[in-house]
């Protein structure tokens, strides 16, 4: 009889429970069902978007930042072999391959993410206000994301809610719905993200939003929307280009204020720099800061790609700390468009010695070493054929890849000054993803695609009156001229494979200023205006047939 009251009570006990009794409410542990709580939960979640933004972009491994410059107009590969270079094109964009597949994995992992803040943003506890800052910067992070995918890939799924259970039923949206989508985001973005002078360094403000939704309206042919948002950065009375020596290193006298925009220090608002828009944050010896004291791991290795490969000939030390390229290898190496042609052509032409930006110091061609003097062949004149590459060892180079005299102290050989041990290789500073440059040139595109020669002319003229070069005519402005002077400007600083696949011109301009890349048995085509849909992707949806881009199996 005991026995049976005991089991009646545990009955009725679990009856008169609520349903929701087994459901697990984590109280010290961190779960998906708690990490969306507070402004501050939600701002750690915002910071790992700026992260990823870093990690595609900047660091995420030896190679793949480069993806957006290698197979360009501007460089080419000193070393060829593997699938991780672009030279054997076939198979460096094959839909199974490492570049197209990371970076899709990469910018929808972002979106993933900013999906997840937005949706649950409205559960939160977080004020009005918070809800704001966090929405604008994810909406943000995911308007960027989706204009780059759209870039490289053309219509890509659309994704705008947080996936919570197994999906494989994905299908390819058009490329101006997901442009379209970009505008949205950005357009939110725009109107909610603080004004310029109220965000910390590297994050972004309402000004990087303007820039961009200016981009994505001029790729949707709305040239006066494209102009009125540039116009907005440009006008605003906190930006401004530096045009006065500035910064960590401005008592060097035989400089200029485009050297002093890319020494370590320099690149943000915080030091007095008002043309910095957008700058990717390193930190020092600081967890999650991507930069060691003593050591290349984690930075972003622009040094190492593109500075030449000095252990020989007129070099006896290898690697070296001074203007010889601190430790480069030589595999980013300048074409003869990119290094001669965009300048003039040779040292006679007054813009080729005028043009600070082409400045020795700043595009680098003489070098001293062991007091002898090597030269890129004579200044301006290459004597080797694209096809065969130059020496990985003597080529001209942007001073704006490395650091001279001022790596981390733990780089330098004690024994030595000036020479570097054999862990260098990053670009120890802060890194520009956008700079008002950029946004002079972009609007006098939209000029250019609405027949405004003269405002495109002007807008140029300013970006060339800082640089000491002649001013441009509005005869001369269309999009090669603009292509070129970005070239001019910007060189390996600039994404310019999503310049060119934005435009539709990567097989065009490669075709005419890289024939390394033509000439090839396993070269540029056309099909390589866009990346191909990766094949996990394709394989993994089976529900529905997500397509292929044309030209790929």
């Amino acid at each position: 009889m005991k026995k049976t009251f005991i089991l009646l009570a545990l009955v009725s006990l679990f009856s008169s429970c609520k349903e929701d009794f087994l459901d697990e409410s984590p109280k010290d542990f961190l779960s998906s069902a708690n990490a969306y709580v507070t402004h501050d939960d939600f701002t750690a979640s915002v910071n790992n978007l700026y992260y990823l933004v870093r990690r595609q972009f900047y660091s995420r491994d030896e190679n793949r930042p480069f993806d957006f410059l290698y197979g360009t107009d501007i460089v080419y590969d000193g070393e060829n072999n593997g699938t991780q270079r672009h030279s054997r094109m076939s198979e460096a964009y094959a839909p199974s391959g490492q570049i197209a597949t990371v970076h899709w994995n990469l910018l929808y992992k972002t979106i993933a993410e900013a999906n997840t803040i937005i949706d649950r943003s409205a559960a939160s506890n977080m004020t009005e206000e918070e809800t704001k800052d966090i929405v604008s910067q994810a909406r943000f992070i995911r308007g960027f994301s989706y204009r780059t995918l759209v870039y490289l890939y053309g219509g890509v799924p659309l994704v705008i809610n947080e996936v919570t259970a197994p999906k494989i039923d994905f299908v390819r949206a058009s490329k101006e719905a997901v442009l379209n989508q970009a505008v949205e985001d950005l357009e939110f973005a725009s109107q909610n993200l603080p004004g310029i002078t109220d965000v910390v360094d590297g994050r972004v403000s309402n000004l990087v939003a303007y820039h961009y939704l200016a981009e994505v309206f001029i790729t949707l042919g709305k040239n006066e929307e494209a102009i009125l948002a540039a116009t907005t950065v440009i006008n605003d009375p906190n930006t401004a280009l530096m045009t006065n020596r500035f910064g960590t290193r401005s008592s060097e006298t035989d400089k200029d204020e485009y050297w002093d925009l890319f020494r370590t220090g320099n690149q943000n608002r915080s030091i007095g720099n008002t043309e910095g828009l957008w700058v990717i944050q390193f930190e020092l010896d600081v967890p999650g800061g991507g930069l060691q004291s003593s050591s290349k791991d984690g930075s972003y290795m622009l040094e190492r790609h593109h500075a030449p490969l000095n252990r020989s000939g007129a070099f006896n030390k290898w690697p070296v700390g001074d203007y010889t390229g601190g430790r480069g290898i030589g595999w980013m190496i300048s074409t003869e468009y990119f290094s001669n042609t965009v300048w003039g052509g040779n040292n006679t032409n007054p813009d080729f010695v005028n043009d600070i930006r082409n400045a020795n110091h700043n595009f680098m061609r003489e070098y001293n070493s062991n007091n002898t003097i090597a030269l890129q062949s004579t200044p301006g004149i290459i004597v080797s054929t694209e096809t065969t590459p130059r020496s990985r060892s003597l080529y001209a180079y942007q001073t704006k890849a490395t650091t001279p005299f001022n790596h981390p102290e733990g780089l330098y050989d004690n024994n030595d000054p000036y020479s570097l041990t054999s862990a260098a290789g990053g670009t120890y500073t802060d890194q520009y993803m956008l700079r008002l440059a950029e946004t002079y040139l972009l609007r006098a595109e939209a000029y250019i695609a609405n027949e405004q020669f003269q405002l495109a002319a002007d807008d140029v003229n300013v970006v060339r009156t800082r640089a000491n070069a002649s001013e441009a005519t509005a005869a001369q402005m269309d999009i090669d001229y603009i292509l070129d002077e970005r070239i001019r400007e910007f060189g390996v600083e600039e994404k310019r494979r999503l310049t060119l696949m934005r435009l539709g011109l990567l097989y065009d301009r490669v075709s005419r200023f890289n024939p390394y890349y033509t000439e090839l048995e396993d070269g540029m085509k056309e099909t390589y205006n866009l990346w191909p849909i990766p094949a996990d992707e394709i394989e993994g949806n089976r529900e529905v047939e997500l397509t292929q881009n044309p030209g790929y199996n």
